[in-house]
């Protein structure tokens, strides 16, 4: 199993699990919370078959990555990225983060440029500041995210299980557009991940990236569906047409947080359309 060292802690380094597969230009997929870098499953084969070297990673405190107690920041979360970029020697690459991907995406641009850059893609996205606070009313109220983390230290597993359910909209697409097993396996995955992770990221979606959002100088996409429970798409997506400029803007009707999943078909036909 491939590894990159970003750090340590203590007595133990910190590694990034990576996968590296296929040729031609490099796409860097970055994973959602609290999934790992296998949640990309129906994008790595039509990439790959597309033409393009497709690298997968597993954010430090998920999947097979290490579980360190410290770095669930967007400045840390955005120097593992540059490091694996770095380590693999990629150029002309498309980043593409989903959900709390999306933040280590527009960090790493705002702070390390786009010389290795060519274009980004940001699927159901954080941005650009999912707070409320009075300079940014659209925002979601600092209670919700109280809620969140008490939730998480009173009952992870039961957590997850709710986070889940509203990240497929269970009770509209269960048994057709997100099956029992598949969503079993979320659970799992996300059960598997470090707990000090899960509760500290909770932190980190509160970023405020409207600064970074300025700096971005590389074509952008945007893909997100309408009836997205997790980032509401008032709040986020249909925020940053205003915000980042010539950007790319997709929506996708009835489409919930997990657009990558349930609706694989219509976010590769953007990704693929976008990469040519």
């Amino acid at each position: 199993m491939p590894y990159i060292k970003v750090g340590e802690e203590n007595s133990a380094s910190i590694d990034i699990y990576y996968e590296d597969h296929g040729t031609g230009s490099p796409v860097v997929l970055i994973h959602g919370y609290p999934l790992s870098g296998a949640s990309w499953e129906k994008q790595v084969p039509v990439l790959i078959d597309a033409g393009h070297r497709v690298i997968t990673y597993d954010r430090r405190g998920f999947g097979a990555s290490s579980q360190p107690a410290v770095g669930y920041d967007y400045d840390t979360l955005a120097a593992d990225l540059k490091t694996l970029v770095e380590e693999l020697d990629l150029n002309d690459v498309t980043l593409v983060g989903f959900s709390m991907g999306s933040g280590e995406v527009v960090r790493y641009l705002s702070r390390y440029g786009s010389a290795r850059v060519n274009r980004a893609v940001l699927l159901a996205p954080l941005q650009p500041f999912l707070r409320k606070t009075p300079d940014n009313p659209e925002g979601v109220d600092g209670s919700v995210f109280d809620g969140i983390n008490r939730a998480v230290v009173a009952d992870r597993p039961a957590y997850l299980k709710a986070f889940l359910d509203d990240f497929y909209n269970v009770d509209t697409y269960r048994g057709t557009l997100i099956s029992d097993q598949a969503w079993q396996l979320s659970w799992n995955v996300a059960a598997g991940a470090s707990a000090i992770a899960t509760l500290r990221c909770v932190t980190a979606w509160q970023t405020d990236f409207r600064d970074d959002l300025a700096a971005l100088d590389v074509p952008i996409m945007v893909v997100q569906g309408d009836q997205d429970r997790i980032l509401p798409i008032d709040s986020t997506g249909r925020r940053l047409p205003a915000l980042i400029e010539g950007l790319r803007f997709e929506v996708i009707e009835g489409g919930p947080h997990a657009i990558g999943w349930t609706h694989a078909a219509e976010v590769n036909a953007a990704l693929l359309d976008f990469l040519t």
